[in-house]
């Protein structure tokens, strides 16, 4: 049995670690240059933040390696240097991972392409699945337990990242963002993306970034009827960023973080951590809160009640693409 599934098996709920971006910014990364190239350029900076989520109670850490495609890359003139970059990736939260004082997993960080799938753009299935094929290699030379395919918001490139990753024979895990009217912006229905994944070879599945947790939790809470035999991730974002004295911020407190998380943990999530502007003093808020908080039963108003209503404005009836003030409760989210 490998660590990823040993780790699962011995937890009732694994912590994730938060963002790796939105981290970087404050050790130096400037806006608009690829945290990637960090790997190599600043590598101490990178275990660093590893450790951190590491310290504050992440039993998984995620590699530097969302925009590790040829695609990505070649925004920065290195398309040619997928395989060093995603390779040292991993190598540097592997080390993380190995001088810690528990079991850590190491999931091989896989974003989308940034290019739209034809007729809309020129990506094909092919040219799709060969890049992820060369980027899923890479991490899982670098040394990673699995691979995580994060932030989708079509079926399509879901499904092209999917044949590549299992392609490496690791564990996969994958998730779809849900951040437009309840839906990907692609136009995804949670449960859409749900019954696809739950019918294919992932070992779990679940919602991450979007626009903050009650609207992702909301957005897993529609996983029902296809969750059995499988393992569900929530990663939220910390709330919705505001630009402050020429810094981008986030509003979720470690409170609201550390309710989203006992919310999860309730309504059955398994793999629960943080995504934009979640830092390791949010995880360890999360983990605390996990541990010492009993379980309750999980329903919409208590979600509503802890993290305020979730697309409030939008009509949630998903059978009809328009939307209206469906939901009229007035409590402002705290995030």
């Amino acid at each position: 049995m490998n660590k990823f599934d040993q780790i699962l098996l011995k937890n009732e709920v694994i912590f994730a670690d938060g963002a790796t971006g939105t981290n970087l910014f404050e050790k130096g990364l400037e806006t608009g240059y690829p945290p990637e190239l960090w790997n190599v350029e600043h590598p101490k900076q990178i275990k660093s933040v590893h450790c951190e989520f590491i310290k504050a109670g992440s039993d998984m850490i995620l590699t530097n390696s969302f925009g590790g495609t040829s695609f990505r890359l070649k925004l920065h003139q290195s398309e040619n240097r997928v395989a060093e970059l995603n390779s040292t990736a991993a190598q540097l939260a592997r080390q993380a991972a190995d001088e810690a004082d528990k079991p850590v997993i190491v999931a091989g960080s896989v974003g989308p392409t940034g290019e739209l799938f034809s007729p809309l753009g020129a990506l094909n299935h092919e040219m799709a699945v060969a890049a992820f094929k060369e980027q899923c290699m890479a991490l899982r030379e670098g040394g990673v337990d699995a691979i995580w395919i994060e932030t989708m918001s079509s079926i399509e490139e879901f499904q092209s990242a999917l044949e590549a990753a299992l392609m490496t024979g690791l564990p996969v895990c994958a998730t779809m963002t849900f951040d437009t009217s309840a839906r990907s912006m692609m136009g995804v229905k949670p449960e859409q993306f749900a019954k696809i994944a739950h019918s294919s070879d992932l070992s779990c599945y679940g919602a991450n970034c979007g626009v903050g947790p009650a609207e992702l939790i909301h957005s897993i809470s529609h996983f029902d009827g296809y969750t059995e035999g499988k393992l569900i991730i929530a990663k939220s974002n910390c709330g919705i960023p505001t630009y402050d004295n020429g810094q981008i911020r986030y509003k979720g407190t470690p409170e609201l973080m550390a309710d989203y998380a006992v919310l999860a943990r309730d309504l059955g999530v398994k793999i629960i951590g943080g995504c934009c502007g979640t830092t390791p003093i949010h995880i360890k808020a999360m983990a605390q809160a996990v541990q010492n908080r009993p379980k309750e039963a999980f329903t919409q108003e208590r979600a509503d009640d802890l993290l305020g209503l979730a697309w409030e404005g939008v009509n949630l009836n998903h059978n009809s693409p328009e939307t209206s003030a469906g939901r009229t409760r007035s409590k402002r989210r705290r995030n």
